[in-house]
């Protein structure tokens, strides 16, 4: 899941020392009947209907199939991530256009921006082969594996989001109102300690890593068994008669101790299919 930003130290700093502004289916058809000639040969059996899915496995499955039917996607992405104290409030919000390609040789490009204390900065980002390359503002680019966490936290792949629910297997619920799949891993407030290895609750760790270890950089000791979970909950929906996504969210919250008083960690992502994607993905010519 991609972070909205790791929070940058300034705002870290703000938090810490109170300066921040204001918290602004079917049976097979069996084979056809002969014709009314007698010497006429027997047509084929028609093929089998599959079975409608019924588990979340089957529905993944079948999304999957939905998704990878077409060349490629694009999808709709916003995100929030920030740090709260008692009457503060820091935090940096993302939006971004992703066009993700299908098959074994995926590719991916996302256009969008970070926006914090007003102050927007654009951000790029290529996969290709395996290797992410990203460009913030007039930096240079950056890249490395996408399995990289450093790079990872910083890919927005809406598609990744079936394998996540594959890992999560017993952990997911499944509901399907008004013509649509939902699909959902969750837990409730409760120790960190007590949840860890819940797959959602790893998932929403490794978001966390970047912004806790600048914390206790910055001198807030937050040993694990002194942090609770507020909640986190990932949903996946789909359309109940294609199977393809049409929305992905992720939302996670921790309370981190610090001075007799709790730091709240709180992100929020949403994807949304906007449609399909007949184009190529191609890095652009300094990073061949």
């Amino acid at each position: 899941m991609r972070r909205t930003s790791v929070l940058p130290a300034v705002l870290l700093a703000a938090v810490l020392t109170g300066c921040a502004d204001p918290a602004d289916e079917g049976k097979p058809a069996g084979s056809a009947q002969p014709t009314a000639q007698p010497t006429a040969q027997r047509t084929q059996a028609a093929p089998a209907e599959a079975e409608p899915p019924r588990t979340a496995a089957e529905f993944l499955a079948r999304a999957e199939e939905a998704m990878g039917g077409q060349q490629g996607w694009t999808f709709a992405v916003r995100g929030r991530e920030g740090l709260v104290l008692p009457g503060q409030e820091s935090a940096a919000t993302y939006t971004a256009t992703v066009r993700r390609t299908t098959g074994d040789r995926w590719a991916l490009h996302s256009t969008g921006a970070t926006s914090s204390k007003g102050v927007s900065k654009p951000e790029e980002i290529y996969v290709a082969d395996g290797t992410a390359y990203v460009k913030t503002g007039t930096e240079a680019w950056e890249e490395g594996p996408v399995t990289d966490p450093e790079f990872a936290d910083r890919v927005e792949d809406p598609l990744a989001a079936l394998d996540a629910f594959r890992r999560y297997g017993d952990e997911v619920t499944l509901a399907t109102p008004d013509g649509r799949v939902e699909l959902r891993a969750r837990t409730t407030s409760a120790t960190l300690t007590g949840v860890r290895d819940r797959g959602v609750v790893r998932k929403a760790l490794r978001e966390l890593a970047p912004t806790l270890n600048q914390l206790r950089a910055a001198g807030v000791a937050a040993p694990e068994s002194e942090i609770s979970v507020g909640a986190v909950e990932e949903t996946l929906v789909l359309d109940a008669a294609t199977y393809r996504i049409t929305g992905h969210t992720f939302k996670c919250t921790f309370l981190i101790p610090y001075d007799g008083q709790r730091i709240r960690y709180e992100q929020d992502v949403t994807e949304r299919t906007s449609g399909t994607y007949n184009g190529t993905v191609s890095l652009p010519e300094g990073l061949k």
